[in-house]
């Protein structure tokens, strides 16, 4: 047996052993691996078609992972949040597969989005907020069951807002070991950070003697990059990141013009709402925060955002789930996917096209994270052998050899 062929079959066998463990922890690695969705009802259908072609690379590299093998942290808000629980949670109290697929949660966005956004009875239409909430308290704790925040395959980091205390809540695996209260069910966390003013109505819970009365995670990060990469750096020595970051859609406004020209402010906001909810709930600074704290995180190589900036506006209510709109919003995710990256610039706030497809920077991305689950797994096998990984590989050849 030829020595090449020898350390093919030694490497081969010691990291398919790997293979069959969970994912060493970023400890292991050289990067902190980070996944984020924004907020925005049924749009969450574009970010979930974005998933959904990520999740088919990663598998042709390794048909037996899935995204919370390759992402140590999942964060999400609102309608990210959802998909954050879904994509993370395990299918059993046993399984280390996820609950949900990003294919299957399209498929659950088509599915039960027209009975989340269902209109009020008309005698009902009074009332406010504009949906009851029933159907989506509902069907998420039919899916999620007692699963809690410390059972989850990956850390995840889900913001809210307690509109008792006037201040945000950030659900965080991080956060467990001193703020135990925060260990609670997956469905309460998602009814908490979708709970979205006007639309639905607040969430009220107790978990561990601590009462919540939350709103839209919005309110507090509606792109939660920023949170997830601060737990990140709070809570581990490695301050190397990996972050995906993807949008649910926005259109262009040109309202900012005449802002005092009328009446009073409540004219202007009630003229405005579009650039109210930007400045409310944009991502623009997001990105400018990024650039500013963390330089290094805003190479090509390190950060990648998928947003459609130019969406239609047929498409920008989060609560139309008619069956033509939430194809129109599925085919918005797979054109997106052969348009060119846009990186906003964080000085004029343009987005600025760079020389590759979204699918191709998806694509390297994926590169990137088998990358480092190998080099975690190698790292593990080192340990535990307790001696250099190639020395194992010469022990083992003339061990062979002398047989």
């Amino acid at each position: 047996m030829s020595p090449f062929l020898l350390f093919c079959l030694v490497f081969g066998s010691q990291l398919m052993a790997g293979f069959s463990s969970s994912t060493p922890p970023p400890s292991y690695g050289d990067h902190v691996s980070v996944l984020s969705i924004d907020g925005g009802g049924i749009r969450g259908i574009i970010p979930a078609k974005i998933l959904d072609y990520l999740d088919k690379s990663l598998k042709a590299r390794d048909p037996t992972t899935s995204l919370a093998d390759y992402f140590d942290v999942i964060s999400g808000t609102s309608t990210g949040g959802l998909m954050t629980a879904m994509l993370a949670a395990p299918k059993s109290s046993h399984s280390k597969s996820p609950l949900f697929t990003p294919s299957e949660v399209v498929q659950f966005y088509k599915k039960y989005g027209p009975d989340i956004f269902k209109p009020r009875a008309i005698w009902d239409l009074t009332k406010c907020p504009k949906y009851d909430g029933v159907f989506l308290r509902n069907i998420t704790r039919q899916i999620l069951k007692d699963t809690r925040l410390n059972e989850t395959l990956t850390n995840l980091v889900i913001p809210s807002f307690d509109e008792r205390r006037v201040s945000p809540v950030i659900f965080s695996n991080f956060k467990l070991k001193t703020e135990t209260y925060l260990n609670a069910k997956l469905s309460d966390i998602c009814l908490a950070t979708s709970a979205a003013p006007t639309y639905l109505p607040p969430h009220q819970f107790e978990n561990a003697g601590v009462e919540f009365d939350m709103v839209d995670g919005a309110m507090a990060a509606n792109n939660p990059a920023m949170v997830a990469v601060s737990e990140v750096i709070q809570h581990t020595e490695n301050k190397n990141v990996l972050l995906l970051s993807l949008g649910t859609g926005t259109t262009k406004s040109n309202k900012l013009g005449g802002i005092f020209d009328g009446v009073c402010q409540l004219g202007w906001l009630i003229n405005s709402v579009d650039v109210f909810s930007e400045a409310l709930y944009g991502t623009d600074m997001v990105h400018y925060y990024l650039a500013t704290v963390f330089p290094g995180l805003l190479s090509q190589e390190n950060y990648l955002r998928i947003e459609e900036y130019n969406l239609d506006p047929s498409l920008e209510g989060m609560d139309n789930a008619t069956p033509k709109n939430m194809d129109n919003l599925e085919k918005v995710g797979k054109n997106l996917l052969y348009q060119n990256v846009l990186r906003v610039n964080v000085n004029s706030f343009v987005p600025i096209p760079l020389d590759q497809t979204n699918a191709q920077a998806l694509d390297r991305f994926a590169e990137k994270l088998h990358a480092e689950r190998l080099l975690r797994l190698k790292r593990k096998s080192m340990e535990k052998e307790g001696r250099p990984f190639i020395g194992n590989v010469e022990a083992n050849s003339n061990r062979i050899s002398a047989t």
